[in-house]
């Protein structure tokens, strides 16, 4: 039951002490010491600096300084060269005139105030030293080729230890391999040694860090030399070398060079690098390889080096120790080392050092040292650096091992607390405060502090206190804030770890203990996250044109943000060619180097977001190179090549050209194309060439240049391996046969001397050839031949070397004469009144003398059997094909008398007509009337007058006529039709609607039908029996009374019908300020109402158009904007559907008076007649003095100005008219 409490208080103890652990206490309020910097344990000084070691601590009040040398008192008062920085331990020894050894030793510092005392590590001051390398004489050293050799390097011992690596007289470090390499003492091993091994400055060298000096040994000369070599050589060296007279080594399994033996130990410490190493000899080189027997290696920690002859673990822990197999292995055999490994451990903290307790009277805390070490250390106890059982004794503390509990403890009992953790290995020491206080709380946060944080991230808001007894924190944001989402840490800190937007606001924490209450506001802000919509894009840009790379974001709009570009994670370029934007990045004249991966960084003060993208530059393969012909043949040669750079573009093809400086100098021709993957290609070559050849690579970009071009290479003649191709044979006269072909090229003839053997004979006829021989020419003529008989043709290449092969028969025919018959029987077949159909026999094939094409029908008109139609005579011409013997004759006119002959033709021109052949077209039906027109329209009834078609195509036999009305919207009544006769020109319709639209269709006909039909519209009139008498006086524009008395007819029964039916009536005008007033009645159905006007000229002036106002549904309107004192004529039109004038009322003239003038007459007042009487007679005057002065040869006062200023500008006075010119 004891022990359960005990448990229990010591557990309450410790949460206590964790908690008091969490608080830093304010530098105003009192408090011991606490070291805050100083120097390592194990300081190794540079001999040419100062010394300096440091000591830093505060407290309140702040502490006192002083130090320990070896143990004893360091009383830097009586040392010269030693002096304390102000209100600081730091010691700092002027070594300019001492030697830095003589102050090596043990220091430690001390830093004490009215509270406590505390103190530093021991420091161990030791001087870095770099010693000389002994003088020593290396005998050159001489070895059998495939023995093994080590050089040993043995540099002087150092502090710290150098580092070592082996150079040669170039200061190039010596090549290293599986075979070759270094140990970790320095030594340079060989497994087995070559002849090339064989130098004379295998130099060692030594790197001493500390002093930043390098030190080399004496270099050392190996002489590798096989048996032969060794039995020439070996009076020559016995007396100077050390020589290894061993017997010839051959092939050999490994043995181990170092660690020797099967088995060694090596013991590391925790937390240190374990290094462990074998290297093996052997013929051949022997490989490594590594296991671990009792488990596997820490894969993170591991690592193998130097060929694998090193094994590498850092951060050694416990559970690294056990057994480490080596293997080295030949085909030979194999052999194996074990190292067992031991793991020991300096003291070590768990969960860290003992941390300073803050303790209100009467209060209860722990101090705890946890530590650990192998083997287990030892812990003692200091207090104001005296050992606590020689310290005052205190009722209220407690030591138990690792722990002291202060139970109760009262004012004035503040102390410092050392911890000391020791064993063979190392120490720890520690110092832990305890300060007893009584301290209201406080918050340490600024406050109104402004957090802000990225939406969906974790949002942190700080309430670091004070006070003693510890204050209990407490957060609000209108209410307590407790549970999910929020979430309190033990040091005050409020975590929200999801933070959205609905957190931002106003926080308050409350610290509170039982001497009172803190409170603090702080904010939080959640912003919108930054986010890249659209990134960069891989792109592929050839050389010297521009990229762009496209990086749009999206950002909270209160962050300023920061857009940022890398090139391959770097800065870019410092060129202009690259152009940031705000979205942005735009490369100009792009070149190589610009290839990488680009990436935007869109920096804000919370967050940033990034992408990448690569850029790659292709360009046109460079030209191959290095061209050469191999397999040299008699008609063929290997060329290869070495491709030039793709530049990213993979290359697709090569193409290879040839100059013939022979026979076309300058100029290259296309031999052959192979793939892009061949750089070699077997070309196939002609006779009589001088070749030279170039290779150009393509790739998806183009073609690259030509390369250099090759050698020549020339191939030796040879007779003719072809023939002219293209021969044909023809006649260009009735008599004659023209023999062609297509000339040779150079490269075809295969030799000097090239000519033309040209055969021919009539075939079937003759049996022998006829031939010639011909040079420089591509045809031959052959005269006096039959007309149009077949031939057979050749022709033969032939040089100085020989002829060609047997060439192929080619036909052809001498000249052709024209035809010489006629086709007969020729007759004609009427279809239709517009199609006949013509027959022929064909002309007999001897009387075509030559290749027949075809036959011609000659046709015309002669004339219309109506009396009325013209006569004609334009001839057409149908032609058919040669297997032809009748054709149709489309397109004629009908009731028409018609002639034709046929007539056959070859490629020499046409024969002889055949007799010309009559025949006539039926009737047709006629055209469409010529006109139709409607006149003397009446309230219920219209005239309609037209004219006879102009092509009536027969006889006519009558018109019809069909009308119907058309209502206001444009729906067509009842459709009624008339016959009417051959010779009739007009007809009456009575009995219409008036005021109504009618349409009228009228066609011709005749026996064959009726033909096309012309329509019209038109309108009858309104009843003016029923409608007021309007207004205006037609044509006088006067305004009369209105009465309502019935209007006679017209007396003119032939005037044109009105075309549009809207009637108006009551057109009048008024004259206001704004303008004139327009009104009028309106009946008609028509809504689209117009007033339209124009200025009314004299007699003999041209027309101005009329200008147009478009009424909206009323029936009145303001013309504004009239010329004042100007007459216009006005009117008010009605348009129909097509938008043509149904309607339009009378005109009225309108006057628009002149405005009385509100200012003077300036050309009536008495004063302004008098001024202008007055100039005048001045200038009057002044024509006189010019005219008198010219006369007397004087100067009159302008031509003294004019001498005065010779200007050249200056126009002066003309002579003829005594006028001024212009003066400037």
């Amino acid at each position: 039951m004891m022990e359960r409490r005990r448990m229990g208080a010591a557990l309450l103890v410790l949460f206590l002490g964790n908690l008091a652990n969490a608080l830093e206490v304010p530098l105003d309020l009192p408090q011991p010491p606490t070291i805050t910097h100083q120097s390592p344990k194990d300081y190794i000084i540079d001999p040419r600096e100062n010394i300096i070691i440091h000591c830093e601590a505060k407290g309140k009040p702040h502490p006192s300084f002083s130090w320990t040398r070896n143990g004893t008192h360091f009383d830097i008062d009586h040392e010269p060269k030693v002096t304390m920085r102000p209100h600081s331990g730091t010691l700092v020894v002027d070594i300019s005139a001492e030697k830095a050894e003589s102050y090596e030793g043990v220091y430690q510092c001390t830093a004490r105030n009215e509270h406590g005392t505390a103190v530093s590590n021991n420091i161990v001051i030791r001087q870095s030293r770099s010693p000389l390398w002994s003088k020593e004489r290396n005998e050159p050293i001489v070895v059998q080729e495939g023995v093994s050799l080590v050089l040993q390097c043995r540099p002087p011992a150092g502090l710290p230890p150098p580092i070592i690596f082996w150079m040669d007289n170039n200061f190039q470090r010596l090549p290293q391999s599986s075979r070759v390499s270094q140990a970790l003492n320095g030594d340079l091993y060989f497994s087995n040694i070559l002849k090339e091994d064989s130098r004379n400055d295998y130099i060692c060298y030594a790197r001493f860090p500390h002093t930043q000096t390098i030190q080399q040994k004496q270099p050392i000369t190996v002489r590798v030399l096989n048996l032969d070599a060794i039995n020439e050589t070996m009076a020559a060296f016995y007396n100077d070398t050390d020589l290894f007279s061993e017997a010839p080594k051959d092939e050999r399994k490994p043995t181990f060079l170092i660690p020797s033996g099967p088995s060694s130990s090596k013991m590391v410490l925790r937390g240190q690098v374990l290094e462990l190493e074998c290297i093996a000899e052997g013929l051949p080189t022997p490989e490594i390889s590594w296991s671990k027997v009792s488990g596997d290696f820490p894969a993170k920690r591991t690592s193998f080096l130097h060929y694998q002859k090193t094994l590498h673990i850092v951060n050694v822990s416990e559970s690294d120790a056990g057994e480490y197999r080596c293997t080295a292995r030949n085909w030979l055999g194999s052999v194996h080392h074990t190292i067992r490994v031991t793991v020991k451990a300096s003291p070590y903290w768990i969960g860290g050092p003992p941390r300073n307790l803050v303790l209100a009277p009467r209060e209860t805390g722990v101090l705890t040292c946890r530590a650990n070490g192998t083997p287990k250390p030892t812990i003692t106890w200091t207090m104001n650096g005296i050992p606590i059982e020689n310290s005052p004794k205190d009722p209220s503390r407690k030591v138990e091992d690792d722990t002291v509990i202060f139970t109760e403890v009262q004012s004035g009992s503040s102390a410092v607390y050392q911890c000391n953790v020791s064993n063979e290995y190392g120490y720890l020491l520690s110092n832990a405060f305890v300060n007893v206080l009584s301290e209201p709380p406080r918050v340490l946060t600024p406050s109104d502090r402004v957090y802000q944080v990225i939406r969906n991230n974790r949002a942190l808001m700080d309430c670091s206190s004070f006070g003693s007894p510890i204050p209990k924190i407490t957060w609000f944001k209108d209410t307590t804030l407790n549970g999910d989402p929020y979430i309190q840490h033990d040091n005050g800190t409020l975590e929200i770890h999801v933070a959205q937007a609905h957190n931002s606001g106003k926080y308050t924490c409350v610290a509170r203990n039982s001497l009172g209450t803190y409170e603090n506001h702080v904010y939080l802000e959640v912003k919108e996250p930054t986010r890249i919509l659209k990134q960069p894009e891989y792109k592929v840009v050839r050389r010297g044109r521009s990229v762009v790379f496209e990086c749009k974001v999206k950002h909270d709009p209160s962050l300023i943000p920061t857009m940022t570009w890398l090139k391959d994670n770097g800065e870019l370029p410092d060129d202009e060619r690259f152009i940031v934007d705000s979205d942005s990045l735009t490369i100009t004249d792009v070149i190589e180097n610009d290839e990488g991966v680009y990436t935007c960084i869109m920096n804000t003060s919370l967050d940033h977001d990034s992408a990448s993208a690569e850029l790659t530059v292709v360009e046109r393969p460079d030209p191959p190179t290095d061209l050469e012909l191999t397999d040299q043949r008699e008609r063929s040669v290997q060329l290869t090549w070495t491709p030039g750079d793709e530049h990213n573009s993979p290359i697709q093809k090569f193409l290879i050209q040839y100059e013939d400086s022979l026979h076309h100098r300058g100029h290259w021709h296309n031999l052959t194309e192979v793939r892009g993957t061949k750089t070699t290609a077997h070309l196939k070559l002609s006779p009589y060439v001088h070749y030279t050849f170039r290779v150009l690579a393509s790739n998806a970009v183009g073609f690259s240049q030509p390369s250099f071009p090759s050698r020549m290479f020339k191939t030796n003649p040879a007779a003719p391996d072809e023939n002219p191709t293209g021969v044909d044979g023809y006649g260009t006269e009735h008599d004659n046969l023209v023999i062609s072909w297509k000339p040779m090229s150079g490269l075809q003839s295969n030799g000097p001397g090239l000519q033309y053997k040209v055969m021919w004979r009539q075939k079937e006829v003759d049996k022998e050839w006829t031939s010639v021989t011909v040079a420089n020419v591509s045809k031959f003529v052959v005269s006096g031949t039959p007309t149009f008989v077949p031939y057979e043709l050749k022709v033969q290449a032939l040089n100085t070397y020989g002829v060609g092969p047997e060439p192929a028969i080619a036909h052809g025919h001498s000249g052709e004469d024209l035809p010489v018959a006629a086709p007969d029987n020729v007759q004609v077949l009427v279809l239709n009144s517009t199609l006949a159909e013509v027959h022929w026999e064909p002309v007999p094939p001897k009387s075509v003398r030559g290749r027949l094409k075809g036959y011609k029908v000659y046709y015309w008109r002669e004339r219309s059997l109506h009396k009325h139609n013209p006569h004609h005579m334009e001839k057409q011409i149908l032609t058919f094909s040669g297997n032809h013997s009748h054709g149709m004759l489309p397109g004629l006119h009908p009731f028409s008398i018609y002639s034709l002959n046929v007539r056959v033709y070859n490629g020499k021109g046409e024969g002889p007509p055949s007799p010309s052949q009559q025949f006539e077209t039926p009737e047709g039906v006629p055209s469409v009337p010529s006109f139709l027109r409607i006149t003397n329209p009446n309230l219920d009834s219209l005239t309609l007058e037209w004219g006879h078609p102009h092509d009536r195509n027969g006889r006519l036999a009558g018109y019809t006529l069909r009308y119907q009305s058309v209502n206001s919207s444009n729906e067509l009544g009842p459709v009624k039709e008339l016959a009417l006769p051959a010779n009739a020109t007009a007809v009456t319709l009575p009995n219409l609607k008036y005021s109504t639209r009618y349409k009228f269709y009228l066609s011709a006909k005749t026996d064959r039908g009726a033909g096309p039909a012309i329509s019209e519209e038109a309108v009858t009139i309104m009843d003016e029996a029923l409608m007021p008498q309007f207004e205006v006086d037609v044509g006088t524009g006067n305004t009369q009374p209105s009465h309502p008395i019935a209007r006679s007819p017209p007396l003119n029964p032939h005037h044109k019908v009105r075309p549009a039916t809207p009637a108006f009536g009551n057109v009048s005008s008024s004259w206001a300020e704004d303008g004139a007033l327009i009104s009028w009645e309106y009946w008609g159905p028509e809504r689209n109402v117009y007033v339209e006007y124009v200025v009314k000229n004299s007699e003999g002036e041209d027309e101005e158009e009329w200008q147009k106002e478009y009424v909206n549904g009323s029936q009145n309107l303001m013309l504004k904007g009239l010329k004042e004192g100007l007459s216009y004529r006005v009117r008010v039109v009605a348009k129909g559907h097509s938008d043509q004038t149904l309607h339009h009322s009378e005109e009225l003239v309108v006057m628009v008076p002149a405005m009385a003038s509100r200012q003077v007459d300036i050309a009536t007042q008495g004063w302004f007649i008098g001024l202008m009487c007055a100039i005048a007679l001045l200038i009057l005057i002044l024509l006189i003095i010019c005219f008198i002065q010219r006369n007397k040869g004087g100067k009159y006062p302008v031509k003294e100005k004019e001498d005065a200023h010779t200007d050249p500008e200056f126009q002066p006075m003309k002579d003829d008219d005594c006028t001024f010119g212009e003066y400037r």
